[in-house]
């Protein structure tokens, strides 16, 4: 749907305007599943505020909790937009600086979060023991929107909303474990300057995927715009995932030969001159290609700069204490592996 654009009117209806035709959503009945499946793939409006998107939101009580559990999300970080990487990863290679990452470019080994809750500043690395201080927060929790009509949207809409980047924060994992599935009512970010920021993004996600609002939270969100009413509604734009990007290769190994003479202008008298061959061909290395120089040990591969190049050249994985080669890379998640 190209051109989309969102404009509101009176009587809290919000009109979406396409090349295909009128789509109006009401603060009435609920529409079928087919037609929010459909919001939630439209483009994400801007020039709106969160006061504007909150006017739009129905306001009712919450539906029963029966039939939630995870999975009706689909599973848990999973791939949607198709880019190789699972979303919590994309998350935190959006929301954390000075980031490593693993060989595949996609999974995250270290960072530091600045964390939007409670502004604490958070090194993240990534173990069993370790990788839990970073968590990726649902702004609108997963049971929070399944009691506030989820449960009607398809599988695929709720697989969406699970992965949505507009939907996702890195943050603490102390204060994303106190928030659990609060709502705007039972739970804000200690850090009260961030509050008009995280309370529009709860606004748009329930705006796109139309979830209502309970009376306790529609008048939580009218205290906390009441210090910013022209907050905006953020777009999904602001919030995309980098794309992946290949790491900066390693300093390629340095070669022990020595180094050949330079060459005189004149033979020197006591040595007679020699005539210069051109190289084998066979034996050069075209300039354009990411390899080093093959080692001098008998029967094993080339050398490469990072594993990268050799698994482009088609080489690898090396096993270690099996493959000489493996102690030439290095092995990011430490599982005996490289270049796999």
């Amino acid at each position: 749907m190209t051109d989309a654009r969102w404009r509101t009117a009176s009587a809290g209806v919000a009109v979406l305007l396409t090349m295909t035709g009128l789509a109006v959503l009401t603060s009435g009945a609920a529409s079928p599943s087919a037609g929010a499946e459909a919001v939630a793939k439209a483009p994400v409006v801007q020039g709106l505020t969160a006061r504007q998107g909150l006017a739009v939101l129905k306001v009712k009580g919450r539906a029963p909790k029966t039939g939630y559990a995870r999975d009706q999300f689909g599973p848990a970080w999973s791939d949607v937009d198709g880019n190789t990487c699972d979303t919590r990863n994309d998350v935190l290679r959006r929301d954390l600086a000075d980031i490593t990452v693993a060989d595949d470019w996609c999974i995250v080994l270290t960072g530091v979060l600045t964390d939007p809750y409670g502004r604490e500043m958070i090194s993240f690395r990534r173990g069993t023991k370790t990788s839990a201080a970073v968590q990726v927060d649902h702004v609108v929790a997963l049971a929070d929107a399944w009691t506030k009509g989820a449960q009607t949207l398809s599988r695929t809409a709720r697989l969406r909303f699970a992965n949505d980047p507009l939907n996702l924060l890195a943050t603490s994992g102390v204060l994303n474990r106190k928030k659990q599935a609060g709502d705007a009512a039972t739970w804000l970010p200690p850090r009260k300057s961030f509050r008009c920021e995280y309370v529009a993004r709860q606004i748009a996600v329930k705006r796109i995927y139309r979830l209502w609002v309970t009376k306790a939270e529609h008048r939580a969100m009218v205290s906390v715009l009441a210090d910013c009413p022209d907050e905006p509604l953020p777009s999904r734009d602001q919030v995309s995932v980098p794309p992946l990007q290949e790491p900066e290769p390693e300093p390629g190994p340095t070669s022990d030969a020595p180094t050949p003479p330079e060459p005189t202008s004149e033979p020197s008298s006591s040595v007679p001159a020699t005539t210069t061959t051109e190289p084998d061909p066979s034996t050069t290395t075209n300039s354009s290609t990411p390899t080093a120089t093959p080692t001098t040990q008998a029967g094993s591969d080339p050398r490469f700069s990072t594993c990268a190049a050799a698994k482009r050249a088609g080489y690898g994985p090396y096993v270690r204490g099996r493959d000489a080669e493996y102690d030439w890379y290095r092995d990011a998640d430490s599982d005996g592996v490289v270049c796999e």
